[in-house]
């Protein structure tokens, strides 16, 4: 439990009062709060079938990247990257958000309904390297065509 109370810490901090944000997630039935990209984090939201494979090359390089979120219905993957990446960030069908922009985030050490972490923050501040998720991205978008090479 020492690790989800330092990432609730963690998370926390960026929100404009960190107890109301400590104290929403204790009492929000759907166990999420509203916290501002920019701060700590932006994030850099993928759509599921281009979010799960780049996720499954990044465990494999990294064995464990930054944070990482999907939404209800798994049709949208958020890496939590550094601050300032969502401003410079280029590229068709990914989303940002960086400052100025609010997420939805669930309590890491428990279960919340429309958002759940497929990998919990740690409250290291671990986050994941843009240009390492960006590689990660074109190896998973040129999976299925190099299958499809090697296949045909």
């Amino acid at each position: 439990m020492t690790g989800a109370k330092t990432a609730v810490e963690w998370l926390a901090s960026v929100a404009p009062d960190p107890e109301a944000c400590r104290w929403e997630w204790e009492r929000n039935p759907l166990g999420v709060a509203l916290l501002p990209a920019g701060k700590a984090w932006d994030v850099l939201i993928l759509p599921g079938d281009l979010g799960y494979p780049t996720l499954d090359v990044l465990t494999r390089v990294l064995g464990r990247p930054g944070p990482v979120l999907a939404d209800f219905g798994d049709n949208r993957v958020g890496f939590f990257v550094p601050p300032g990446t969502a401003a410079r960030w280029l590229g068709t069908g990914i989303r940002t958000a960086g400052a100025g922009t609010w997420i939805v985030v669930p309590h890491p050490g428990r279960a919340a309904r429309g958002v759940r972490w497929l990998v919990p923050p740690d409250g290291s501040g671990t986050l994941t390297d843009p240009a390492l998720l960006e590689l990660a991205m074109h190896e998973a978008a040129a999976g299925p065509a190099r299958r499809r090479f090697r296949d045909g």
